[in-house]
Order: structure tokens, then sequence, then C-alpha cells
């Protein structure tokens, strides 16, 4: 069960020249998928193109569901901003329970489920707390719950550790794996970090050029294994990434605005 999700000839075209070029690709149903390239190389205007936040120019995206005879069901998605999108007007518990309460959910019950997911996201006793009073660790581990608690098919991840130390950043990449094998959405998430998209991604995407053009497609059966980073074959997995963006970068111009 879950959706699979596909990008067949997909390109970006803002009006000065393309942005993407024809790229096509298929994520199967409840893998992850880590995207990594420069700074303004293309990888949040491709995460939106497959989240359906903005059209292609060409192209097409279609999230497929498996394992039923007659798909058809329109997927349930979710987005965790880099800059995380809390509201600060809003104390935690509310922050935590909006889609739930955007779904209709009666007040009782989506505190009660948002008490739960507090106490999975180990923020329990905090709810009355305003964002602004949290960690950054803890804002993360926030949005991301917020993002899961409605149990989205597809989660969609543009850079959310980006901001956070290298200790801190370890513990959330933990922290969100284990949040996944409990729901098994198909994840897309955008990073910089080469050992990121490796302990995290199932699948790697590795863009790079102006126009962005797919320099590599790797699969990565270390992602979630006990121990991935002590394995000889991460290190492997992460030069091998490593030298794709190298390559990539070769053959790419002057450094523009971030994507």
């Amino acid at each position: 069960m879950g959706f699979e999700l596909a990008a067949e000839n997909l390109t970006c075209d803002y009006g000065s020249g393309p942005v993407l070029e024809p790229l096509s690709f298929t994520l199967p149903a409840g893998a992850r998928l880590a995207v990594i390239g420069e700074s303004g190389c293309g990888k949040s205007t491709l995460l939106c193109l497959l989240a359906g936040l903005e059209k292609p120019s060409q192209g097409t995206v279609t999230a497929r569901q498996i394992g039923v005879s007659a798909p058809g069901q329109v997927p349930r998605s979710a987005f965790v901003w880099q800059n995380l999108g809390l509201f600060p007007w809003k104390r935690v518990l509310t922050n935590l329970a909006l889609p739930l309460e955007l779904g209709g959910m009666e007040k009782k019950e989506r505190e009660a489920r948002a008490l739960a997911m507090l106490d999975e996201l180990g923020l329990k006793g905090l709810e009355h707390r305003w964002p602004t009073t949290l960690s950054g660790g803890q804002k993360q581990r926030l949005a991301l719950g917020r993002a899961l608690i409605a149990d989205p098919d597809m989660l969609f991840l543009d850079e959310p550790f980006s901001a956070l130390d290298a200790l801190t950043r370890e513990r959330l990449q933990e922290f969100l794996l284990t949040l996944w094998e409990r729901r098994r959405c198909t994840t897309v998430l955008v990073t910089h970090d080469i050992g990121e998209a490796v302990y995290l991604g199932t699948h790697i995407l590795v863009l790079g050029g102006k126009p962005a053009r797919a320099a590599a497609w790797l699969d990565n059966p270390l992602s979630g294994l006990p121990d991935c980073r002590e394995r000889e074959e991460f290190f492997h997995m992460s030069r091998r990434v490593h030298a794709a963006l190298r390559a990539a970068s070769g053959g790419a111009g002057d450094a523009g605005e971030s994507a």
C-alpha cells in the first residue's frame, strides 16, 4: 500500500530560460528520496513541483496508489519548510493540532491526538508554551509532528535541519527515521549535506548544472540500517555522492540565488 511518485519529462522555465532540464524518475511507494546539489541548482524548485505547489512548464508528476484494485485516491501530503512555518501566536498544542482542526476534527478528539503526539515527540509538558520559547531542536520536532499528525501519504521536507548544530542535526535525523518507520509515507527531502542524504535517503538524486540536470540517481540500501554511519559502505556511498556533485558542478555556471 502507499503512493508511488513519478516524474516524466519534468521541466521548469520562469521565462528567462529553463531552470530544470527534462527529468524523469519513479520513487517507489514508501521510499525516501534525498535531493542534493549546490545552492541555486533548483532543488527547492523541484521539491515544489513534486509537491504540486508549482506547475511544471512541461511534463507531469503522478502519485499512483499501489496495492489497490482501483487506484484513484488523491494522496494526503504534508510539507516542512526550511523556516518551519510555526505560528508564533499559537501555543505548541494548537500549532500541532492545526492540520486536524483544518480537517474538521472535533476539539476534544484533536487535542487528545495532539497530546499523544507530543509524548511521541518528546515534548510532553510543553503544550502551553509559545514556539518562540522552544529550542531549535524542539521547534524542529514540533514542525515534524505537525506534518505527520494527520498521517499523510507523502511528506516533503525542504532542508528542515540546516540551521542546527551537527549533534542536534544527527539526533533529529535519527528521530525522523523513527517517526517514518511508524508511518512509512513516501518522502522527498532536500538537503545540502552529503551525510544526511546517505543516512536518510533510500534513493539519492544529485542535481547540478544550469539549467539543473540529474547528475546521478543512486539506490542506497544503507539508509535505515543499524549503525549506518559507522559502516564502511556509508563512506563509500558518501564518496560516490561527492564525486557526482563535483562532476555536476564542473559544468555549472556562476552561482545564482538559492532555489
